[in-house]
C-alpha cells in the first residue's frame, strides 16, 4: 500500500502516545533539580506595598524566594508584543509594561509577584502560601466595553482611557455611501465570548544553568522553541542566543496558548542562574485558568447592506477587543490583521469598513486561540447574513450562493487576495450530505414530540500559513514567517527531516515523512522527523496559524528537490546515463527502458564514500531550504448544523453536523479529518458551553472544570466530513491549512441552528440551557424571562 501523498497512513507517533510512552516536559528530571511555585496576586488591581518572605525562607527545603525588584536589577527585560499596530490617526499603539514578576502594581488575579524555589514541589507550594504580601487594593476595570468609559479605572497610567489602539481598515466614505442607497440593512450586536484554552498538557518548564559554561537550557511546552530562544535572548536578556538551548519535547496540545513566552519560563531560567539549581515548574489547572492566555473576548456591532436583488453592497463593523491586563505576543494582530482582513469572508462585497478598538482590562491577557481572529470575523459575518436571510425571506443557502465570490484570484476590499476556491461546490456538497431537502419533514416530526428543530449554515474562508515576510513586516510584524527544513540522507539510505515546524497534535512525524516516501518510494519507517530542539534544527518559526502544511511542508519540498537533484547527478554518473532518463521509484534509481539501477541505499553510500562522484561534487547528501510564501493559502468551506431544542428546559442536542471543506491537496485524509473533528468540537464548546466569567471585582468565577464547561462526547454527534479540492498556486504542494477550520465555521453554524429552532435571534454564546430557555421565554413575552 502506498504511504505517500493522499494515503490514509496511521500516525507513527500514536504508538508511544497511546501506550503512555510519550515524553513531555514534566516527565523530564534533571540532576540537582529543585521545584518552583509562584506567589500570585489575589487582587485584580492593587498597589504592591511589601513582600515578606522570612517565614517562607525558614521552612524546610526552601532554597530561595525571589522578587520582581531583583529580576529588574539583573537587567531582565519586560515581556513584549511581536506586532506594532498604528492607530487610524497615525499614532503608535500604547500598552503597559509587563514585568515577569510584578513591581509596584498587580493588574489581574494571578499576576505573579515572587517565585519560591524549594527541594520538592510540595515544599515550594507550601512556602509560596507562607509569603506575606501587603497590597493596597484599587478599583478594577473588568468590562470589555465598559473599560472605555471615561470614569473607568486606569489599568496603566501610560494608556489613557485604557485604549491601546484605534485601528481601521477599508474605505469608510465609500461604505457609508453604499449604506445610504441600500434597499435593506441588517444590523446585529454580538459578543464573542472569552475562552480558556485548556490543552490536555498543562504548561511546564525546566530550566538548567551550567555555571562553568555560562549556558542555559530550557525544556518547555512550546509551539515555537526557536522564537522562544530569540525572545529570551534578544529581548529579555536572559542569555546570549548561542548560550541558550530551548527544547520542546512532546507537547500535549496548544491551540495557540503555547506560542508565547510566559513569565514562568522567563523567571525559572533567571532563578536557575540565581540559585545554581535546575528548576522545574508545572502548572496545575487552577494556575492554568488564571494565567494561560485567554482567547476571543470581542464586542461587535455589524451592519450589512443589500440592494433590491439581495446582493451585498456594503459591510460596516465596529469592534472592541479586550487584550487583558498586558499585551501578549500576538495579541495586537489578532483583532486587526488576522481579523479585519477577513471581513469579506466568502462574499463579493464592494465596500467594507471596519474599526477595532483594543483595550486593557484587569483580566488575564488575551491572545491568539485556535483560528486567532478568523473565527471572530466568521462568526459575525455568518450570523448577520443568516439573520438577513430571515429578514428578507430568502433561503439562507441561496442568499449565500448569490453573494459568493465566483472568480479567482479575487482581491478583497480589505488587503487579502484570495488564491483559489469553489464556494458553490462546497455549499452543494454540504447541503446534499445534510439532506437539507428532507429537513421540513424532520422538523415536523420533532414538533410532534414537542421539540424545536433548527438548521444553521456557516460558510467561511480563512487566511492560513501567514505570509509573506516582507508584507507582514510592512504591517508591523516583528519577525518573518517563513519556515526552514533540512533533509539528511544517511549513508545507509535512511532519511532525517529536520523542520522548524513543531508538532503538538498535527501528526508531523507521519505527514512530513509521507512527503519523502512519495518522492523516493521509501517506507515511512525509514524516515525520521526531528523538531523542537534549537541545537538540532536551524532557526524555524514554529507551528500556529495552520502553517505546518502550506509553509513547513513546502520548505521540506524545496529541500527534497535539492536532494533529488544531487541523487540524479550521482546516479547518472555511476550508471553512465543522462539525468533526464532516470526514474526514482520504489526505493530505486533506474534508467528508463533498461535494467540498470541503483538501490536507494547504494546512492547514499556512494555520496558518503565519495570514491566515484562527479567532478567538483562535495561528498554527503543533505540539503537545507527556506520557504517564504508569496501569499497566504485560503481554505474554505460550508458547515451545516442541525439541532433539536427542548423548549421546556432549553437543552440543545446537535443531531447532525456536516463539514464540507476545501483544503487543497490533502496529504493524509485521516489526519485532516481528525483536525476537523477536533476543531469543530472546540467550536461547539464555545457555542454551547464555554465562557470565562469574572465578577465585578475581577475575581475569576470559572476557575475549574466545575465552573468552566468543556464539551464531552455526549455533546457532539458523529461528524460528516466532506472534501473538495482547489489547490493553491501559492506553494509547491497546492496545500491549504486545515487545523483551524473546524473552530472557525462551527460556532455560527450552531448558533444559527438554535436561533432558527427557537424563532428568536436574541441569543449570545455560550447558548447554555438557561440562556436558550430565557431567549424562548423573552420571545413569548419580555416579562416571561424575568
Amino acid at each position: 500500500m502506498s504511504e505517500g501523498i493522499g494515503a490514509r497512513v496511521k500516525r507513527k507517533e500514536d504508538k508511544r502516545f497511546i501506550t503512555g510512552k510519550g515524553k513531555y516536559t514534566d516527565d523530564i528530571r534533571m540532576e540537582n533539580q529543585a521545584y518552583a511555585a509562584f506567589v500570585r496576586s489575589p487582587h485584580a488591581h492593587a498597589k504592591l506595598l511589601r513582600i515578606d518572605a522570612s517565614a517562607a525562607l525558614a521552612m524546610d527545603g526552601v532554597i530561595s524566594v525571589l522578587e520582581g525588584g531583583e529580576l529588574n536589577a539583573d537587567g531582565i527585560g519586560n515581556i513584549i508584543t511581536g506586532w506594532a499596530i498604528t492607530s487610524k490617526n497615525g499614532e503608535p499603539m500604547k500598552c503597559g509594561a509587563w514585568s515577569a514578576l510584578a513591581v509596584g502594581k498587580v493588574r489581574y488575579v494571578g499576576d505573579a509577584v515572587a517565585i519560591v524555589v524549594a527541594e520538592t514541589q510540595a515544599q515550594a507550594r507550601l512556602a509560596a502560601e507562607a509569603v506575606v504580601v501587603e497590597y493596597e487594593e484599587l478599583p478594577a476595570s473588568i468590562s470589555t466595553a465598559g473599560t472605555l468609559d471615561p470614569n473607568a479605572p486606569q489599568v496603566h497610567d501610560n494608556v489613557p482611557g485604557n485604549l491601546i489602539y484605534d485601528w481601521e481598515i477599508g474605505d469608510e466614505a465609500k461604505t457609508d455611501a453604499a449604506f445610504a442607497s441600500a434597499a435593506n440593512v441588517t444590523e446585529l450586536d454580538l459578543i464573542n465570548n472569552r475562552l480558556s484554552p485548556n490543552a490536555m498538557e498543562p504548561r511546564s518548564a525546566i530550566s538548567v544553568y551550567d555555571e562553568a559554561e555560562e549556558h542555559y537550557t530550557l525544556y518547555t511546552t512550546s509551539q515555537n522553541p526557536h522564537v522562544a530562544r530569540l525572545l529570551l535572548s534578544a529581548f529579555y536578556s536572559v542569555a546570549p542566543e548561542h548560550k541558550l538551548r530551548v527544547i520542546a519535547p512532546d507537547v500535549g496540545g496548544g491551540f495557540g496558548s503555547k506560542i508565547y513566552v510566559y513569565p514562568e519560563e522567563l523567571t525559572c531560567l533567571w532563578a536557575s542562574m540565581k540559585t545554581g539549581r535546575s528548576i522545574k515548574w508545572t502548572s496545575d489547572r487552577s494556575e492554568a485558568f488564571l494565567t494561560d492566555a485567554h482567547g476571543r473576548d470581542n464586542v461587535t456591532n455589524i451592519k450589512m447592506a443589500f440592494d433590491e436583488n439581495n446582493r451585498i453592497t456594503a459591510l460596516k463593523i465596529h469592534n472592541i477587543a479586550n487584550l487583558g491586563a498586558y499585551v501578549s505576543l500576538f495579541a495586537t494582530v489578532t483583532p486587526t490583521y488576522l481579523h479585519g482582513t477577513n471581513y469579506s469572508g466568502v462574499y463579493d462585497i464592494p465596500a467594507i469598513y471596519g474599526n477595532v478598538k483594543a483595550v486593557h482590562t484587569n483580566t488575564t491577557p488575551v491572545d491568539a486561540y485556535r483560528g486567532a481572529g478568523r473565527p471572530e470575523a466568521t462568526y459575525m459575518l455568518e450570523r448577520v447574513i443568516e439573520t438577513a436571510a430571515r429578514e428578507l425571506g430568502v433561503d439562507p443557502g441561496e442568499l449565500r450562493r448569490i453573494n459568493y465570490i465566483k472568480e479567482f484570484p479575487y482581491q478583497t476590499q480589505v488587503i487579502l487576495n484570495y488564491d483559489s476556491g469553489d464556494y458553490v461546490a462546497t455549499l452543494d456538497m454540504a447541503r446534499k450530505a445534510a439532506d437539507v431537502d428532507g429537513f421540513p419533514a424532520r422538523k415536523a416530526e420533532a414538533a410532534s414530540r414537542g421539540k424545536l428543530r433548527g438548521l444553521g449554515y456557516a460558510s467561511f474562508v480563512e487566511a492560513s500559513g501567514i505570509a509573506p515576510s516582507a508584507a507582514i513586516g510592512s504591517l508591523g510584524a516583528g519577525v518573518g514567517l517563513w519556515e526552514s527544513a533540512e533533509v539528511r540522507v544517511n549513508p545507509v539510505g535512511t532519511i532525517e527531516i529536520l523542520t522548524g515546524s513543531h508538532s503538538h497534535g498535527q501528526s508531523h512525524e507521519t505527514t512530513f515523512a509521507q512527503l519523502a516516501a512519495e518522492r523516493f518510494g521509501l517506507p515511512i519507517d525509514n524516515i525520521q522527523i526531528v523538531h523542537g530542539d534549537t541545537d538540532k534544527v536551524q532557526f524555524g518559526m514554529g507551528t500556529y496559524g495552520s502553517r505546518s502544511g502550506p509553509v513547513g511542508m513546502s520548505a521540506v519540498m524545496k529541500a527534497l528537490d535539492k536532494v533529488e537533484a544531487k541523487v540524479r547527478k550521482i546516479a547518472a554518473h555511476t550508471l553512465e546515463a543522462s539525468e533526464d532518463d532516470l526514474v526514482i521509484e520504489n526505493g530505486e534509481v533506474k534508467v528508463a527502458g533498461t535494467d540498470k539501477k541503483m538501490a536507494w541505499h547504494e546512492v547514499g553510500l556512494a555520496a558518503y564514500t565519495a570514491h566515484n562522484l562527479p567532478d567538483g561534487m562535495e561528498p554527503g547528501l543533505k540539503e537545507g531550504a527556506f520557504f517564504d510564501p508569496v501569499n497566504f493559502a485560503f481554505p474554505a468551506g460550508t458547515f451545516i448544523c442541525e439541532v433539536e431544542v427542548d423548549p421546556e428546559t432549553g437543552t440543545t442536542e446537535i443531531v447532525q453536523f456536516v463539514a464540507a471543506d476545501d483544503f487543497g491537496t490533502i496529504i493524509n485524509p485521516m489526519v485532516v479529518e481528525g483536525q476537523v473533528h477536533g476543531g469543530v468540537t472546540q467550536g461547539i464548546g464555545q457555542a454551547l458551553l464555554e465562557g470565562v466569567v469574572y465578577d465585578g471585582d475581577g475575581q475569576l468565577l470559572t476557575g475549574s472544570y466545575m465552573d468552566y464547561a468543556m464539551p464531552r462526547a455526549s455533546d457532539v454527534p458523529s461528524f460528516v466530513v466532506e472534501h473538495g479540492c482547489t489547490p493553491t498556486p501559492n506553494n509547491p504542494l497546492g496545500i491549504k491549512g486545515c487545523g483551524e477550520a473546524g473552530a472557525i465555521g462551527s460556532p455560527p453554524a450552531v448558533i444559527n441552528a438554535i436561533t432558527d429552532a427557537i424563532g428568536t435571534n436574541d441569543l449570545q454564546m455560550p447558548a447554555t440551557p438557561q440562556a436558550v430557555w430565557r431567549a424562548i421565554q423573552a420571545a413569548k413575552s419580555p416579562m416571561a424571562a424575568e
